[in-house]
């Protein structure tokens, strides 16, 4: 296996284009460029000449917007690997822009008669989509990245059309687009909400499979990418031919000017080339052996640790440059700030399975561009030893399922889960700290795209996800016995109130634990897709944002705001280091203190009583060199966190130093106003916990405010 050399793509250079691409197995590569008009119509072949492994020509006289791809030719031996075929036009792996759909015919298959082996001598211009020739020129105005800690990062996930589609303030001609997402209306909403970091849903260019597309779907969700380099083109307003990278380029310069930071949702472990049976569309037809993991027992087949039908060879030098080329590339010709990795410990996996010394993560740690932005896997995959949380490298923070987890069995009222939940909420150090890594290294969430949103979970027992078009049998299994058996939209008074009791102890949780917490878009507001939880194919209302709940549903919405604005300006619940103790489990008197409502501290053996589920913690803000600690030294503000996962209310008595202190009830969620909040000045030696309810408590040190200074 030789490395690549020289710059891969089409480069501009004095007088035309160079272009050059990467296969190993090739016996000959053409350029096939195309009319600008009808990217239909071939209008020349050019033979590319081979340097090692590398096939260059250089064409003059092309302009921006061209349409062109590529023919290999070689062995058609799907026993051993290869699927060389010559009558189909490939996209160029290293494509900035990628124009038209895949037209489905059976000319976009390598083969005929649905056997793998039948070589299929048709030719697929017609039906094929075409890389495009860009200018990558563009003014960034001096805007740069806000390049925000992780400890006061704030992760936003969002799918770029569905956010915007129903968007009342969006002009409709751009509703659904980069534009639309940049939109002053909704920049504004982003930043009056208090998030930090907008996590994109894919938006490299993808494919949509033919199944799809005869039941009438789409892949909406974008997890069948096809162009590593390229925008996609269903996310423009200013066409396919190479505005889409322009009009990207804008939102995220609209993002930095405001302070956001803007992470892609990356998919490098698999293409939407899908299984062995799939289309000829760029790297099967390229050099098959190298992009795909070919299964050593029949090479006809791959090895499939993503669940569709295949995994890229990372382990290759000229794949593993193409994902780190593509990284690059985002991050210094986009500026984007960080990466989110699909099914990531695919990509690290070699022959012995997941390996943490990988040469993707050497790689990755190794540059001096992607070392330096917010690297986020999800930590596990379909292969054996799939789950591997808190085993990423250092600098690597990773989707932390085991709080989704403890949050919602705790406020479910599981047996036996208070232990588990205290630990995911001080920011799991049993995971991570271990290895020695920070809180940060986990990324907590409630939902996320994959599941129920918060509104679902609290609403419906089982998934309905008929519209898939899979007789309900996608998606995870989810039995929440919490719903009170009333599925869906209702009119019952106290099964709302309830609902939305629950909705507000889980947020409460996601931002008051330790680690970065990441927010659903919509979540803040009851974001339903009526119970479908696995809508990756719904381009419809049921994955667009319903704006509409936004003003229904204003008291959560400002709940949550609330909620934001005090966590990000609490250091005690934002720590970069984890608390003295390692768990709840025998933890000594510290920084945190665990309380049993009965008021003392928790012991060891209080914590294995399975029908515990009433529990509180007290922290202390640490002393800062500022205005504060000037004036009052080493005093600091004292928190109290209760919370009741049982349907009675339970009288929770305070430790005995803290009977005397003048406590503000800054948030109880069972009694917020019409505002989201409630305020108010507690007095006495227990506080009334009522069923179902967390409890957020602060005994305040005044220090003297200087002028202008808002107190929070």
């Amino acid at each position: 296996m030789s490395q690549p050399e020289g710059r891969l793509g089409a480069e501009w250079i004095d007088g035309g284009v160079r272009f050059s691409l990467f296969s190993e197995n090739a016996e000959g590569v053409e350029l096939c460029l195309f009319d600008p008009h009808d990217q239909r119509n071939e209008t020349e072949r050019i033979p590319l000449d081979r340097e090692g492994d590398i096939w260059r020509a250089e064409v003059e006289g092309l302009e921006a917007g061209r349409p062109y791809g590529f023919r290999a030719h070689g062995p058609y031996a799907p026993a051993q690997g290869h699927r060389f075929n010559g009558y189909k036009v490939l996209l160029d792996p290293y494509a900035r822009a990628i124009a038209g759909d895949v037209h489905w015919c059976e000319e976009m298959y390598g083969y005929r008669d649905g056997d793998i082996h039948h070589f299929d001598a048709r030719d697929n211009a017609h039906a094929a989509p075409k890389s495009v020739l860009v200018d990558s020129s563009f003014d960034w105005e001096d805007v740069v990245p806000p390049v925000t800690p992780w400890s006061e990062t704030i992760v936003y996930e969002l799918h770029v059309k569905g956010f915007t589609m129903l968007h009342p303030d969006v002009p409709e001609e751009i509703r659904g687009t980069y534009s639309g997402l940049a939109h002053p209306a909704v920049v504004e909403y982003l930043k009056e909400l208090g998030v930090t970091a907008i996590e994109l849903l894919p938006v490299h260019h993808r494919v949509s499979d033919h199944r799809l597309q005869t039941l009438g779907l789409s892949n909406y969700w974008g997890y069948a990418t096809i162009g590593f380099f390229a925008p996609d083109a269903r996310f423009s307003s200013r066409g396919d031919r190479g505005g889409q990278v322009d009009e990207f380029k804008e939102l995220v310069k609209t993002y930095h000017r405001a302070g956001i930071e803007v992470i892609l949702d990356v998919v490098y472990n698999h293409t939407g080339e899908e299984d062995f049976k799939g289309p000829h569309l760029a790297f099967r037809g390229l050099d098959n052996r190298v992009y795909y993991r070919v299964n050593s027992r029949d090479e006809s087949r791959y090895i499939d640790t993503t669940g569709c039908g295949h995994s890229l060879n990372v382990s290759h030098p000229g794949v593993l440059r193409l994902i780190t080329d593509s990284l690059r590339y985002w991050a210094e010709e986009f500026h984007i700030d960080g990466f989110r990795f699909d099914l990531a410990p695919s990509l690290a996996r070699t022959g012995s399975g997941f390996d943490p010394e990988s040469a993707f993560f050497k790689t990755i740690s190794e540059d001096a561009v992607l070392s330096k932005r917010k690297l986020i896997a999800e930590p596990w995959d379909l292969g054996d030893g799939g789950y591997q949380l808190g085993n990423f490298p250092k600098g690597w923070t990773e989707w932390n399922g085991e709080f989704r987890d403890a949050a919602r069995q705790f406020w479910r009222a599981d047996f036996s889960q208070a232990a588990e939940f205290a630990t995911r909420m001080t920011g799991s150090s049993d995971i991570f700290e271990t290895v020695g890594r920070a809180p940060q290294a986990g990324l907590n969430f409630i939902a996320c795209h994959d599941g129920f949103t918060l509104e679902d979970l609290v609403s419906f027992q089982n998934k309905h996800n008929d519209a898939n078009g899979e007789s309900n049998e996608d998606g995870a299994d989810e039995d929440h016995s919490w719903n009170g058996g009333v599925e869906g939209p209702t009119d019952d008074p106290f099964v709302s109130t309830m609902r939305a009791r629950r909705k507000k102890n889980l947020l409460a949780s996601l931002f008051l634990a330790q680690g970065v917490p990441m927010l659903l878009a919509g979540d803040e507001f009851g974001r339903t897709q009526l119970g479908n939880n696995n809508a990756y194919c719904q381009d419809n209302e049921i994955s667009w944002v319903d704006w509409e709940l936004a003003e229904k549903n204003g008291n959560l919405l400002s709940f949550v705001k609330n909620l934001i604005r005090w966590t990000r300006a609490r250091p005690a619940f934002r720590r970069t280091e984890f608390f003295s103790q390692q768990s709840p489990i025998g933890a000594e008197k510290a920084e945190v203190v665990w309380l049993h409502h009965m008021g003392h501290e928790l012991k060891e053996h209080e914590w294995d009583v399975h029908y515990m589920k009433c529990f509180g913690f007290r922290l202390r803000e640490a002393a800062r060199d500022d205005l504060f600690s000037r004036h009052v030294g080493r005093n600091r503000d004292t928190f109290l966190v209760l919370m009741n996962a049982h349907h009675e209310a339970i009288p929770f008595v305070f430790l005995e130093e803290d009977r005397k202190k003048r406590w503000t009830v800054v948030m109880d969620t069972s009694q917020v106003d019409e505002k989201g909040w409630n305020w108010r000045i507690h007095a006495g030696d227990s506080y009334l916990l009522a069923g179902e309810t967390l409890a957020f408590l602060r005994a305040r040190n005044e220090p003297p405010v200087a002028r202008g200074e808002a107190v929070l």
